[in-house]
């Protein structure tokens, strides 16, 4: 396995990971109707480019999955960690 691409493909899982999460907090705020189609369209995407990495290498895959799986957590934990901006 290529540490380098595993590393690559984990950069490529977490960067996968934010823009879907802003794709739907940001289609969460629009009317029903095109929040279902957005949504519809952000799932057939992300089947792809899983599809496209799983087709390519093991090395590929492991970081992507681990790229992804670990931003999650991570994000969470920037959001609650925010502190308030000192005064002077």
């Amino acid at each position: 396995m290529n540490a380098l691409t595993a590393l690559a493909s984990a950069a490529f899982g977490s960067s996968l990971y934010l823009a879907t999460f802003s794709a739907v907090s940001w289609l969460n705020q629009m009317p029903s109707r095109i929040r279902i189609a957005g949504l519809m369209v952000t799932v057939m995407v992300i089947c792809a480019v899983i599809g496209m990495i799983a087709f390519a290498s093991l090395s590929v895959t492991i970081g992507f999955i681990v790229g992804g799986g670990m931003t999650p957590p991570v994000h969470r934990w920037i959001l609650r960690r925010r502190s308030p901006v000192a005064t002077s």
